[in-house]
């Protein structure tokens, strides 16, 4: 039998990163590449309903492109202050690392609930699908309802993309409070699961759908205890570079889904 040498602490027997790139950089990339063909997906599913059919609804007011402008302009606030606490990180000041993550947390908070009062509205007016939990009462009687008939790829395409997105903040959302918080952010998000939950109507489109918040406390718990550790500059990099990302997508969205979608 061959003898063979174990050489321990000694750097040069292990291949140099991809690129010379710290490795958690390079797979969240390569998530990011894969995530971007999903979206690219929805994207074009939602361009080839509009362009295809003549009949393709502009449903959105003032009231909804105002909001609409208001998410945005909080998402790019919220890239602003991720930016400056990778810089705060880079020279190790904890303090303002977790301070400006609390600030990106708070603009992507304050998009999520602008974008679900969105949603609510355009729910309330009767923009529907046939998955969602019995509208409002007043919903089949709101414009949005002849847009759910009689061109049904709308409201198909609209949640899907819109959702997807909104899905993929939240997530962002928890994963910042993750590296700013630690353990502290799993009893936040038990909190908001059980208020959203316990005073949500079972006809609210998010009664259900806020089970996400359940399954990211389980994951999360599992990731924090099992795995405990300071996050340094490079994991702050790192969920910087999914926060850009997100970021990015809506710039695609807004103007997509509701700049040309305009009612005049």
């Amino acid at each position: 039998m061959a003898d063979v040498a174990v050489q321990h602490g000694v750097t040069e027997a292990y291949e140099p990163s991809l690129f010379g790139t710290y490795s958690k950089k390079i797979g969240m990339w390569l998530f990011l590449l894969s995530d971007s063909l999903t979206f690219g997906a929805l994207l074009f599913a939602y361009s080839y309903g509009r362009i295809s059919n003549p009949a393709w609804p502009t449903p959105f007011g003032k009231a909804s492109i105002t909001n609409a402008t208001i998410m945005t302009g909080c998402l790019l606030s919220s890239s602003l202050t991720m930016v400056l606490a990778v810089l705060a990180a880079k020279r190790h000041d904890r303090r303002w690392t977790v301070n400006w993550i609390l600030a990106t947390m708070f603009f992507g908070t304050a998009f999520i609930l602008l974008h679900a009062k969105e949603w609510m509205g355009l729910i309330g007016e009767g923009l529907t699908l046939p998955m969602f939990p019995a509208a409002v009462e007043h919903g089949a009687a709101g414009q949005m309802s002849k847009v759910s008939s009689l061109v049904p790829q709308f409201p198909a395409t609209f949640f899907t993309l819109t959702g997807m997105h909104m899905l993929h903040v939240t997530v962002g959302v928890i994963y910042l409070g993750a590296v700013a918080l630690r353990k502290k952010m799993l009893p936040i998000l038990l909190v908001c699961w059980a208020l959203i939950y316990f005073l949500t109507p079972s006809t609210n489109v998010f009664h259900y759908g806020v089970h996400v918040l359940l399954a990211a406390i389980v994951v999360l718990g599992l990731i924090l205890f099992l795995h405990p550790k300071d996050y340094d500059a490079h994991d702050v990099e790192v969920a910087g570079l999914y926060w850009h990302f997100v970021d990015l997508v809506w710039m695609f969205i807004f103007p997509l889904v509701y700049l040309m979608s305009t009612r005049i």
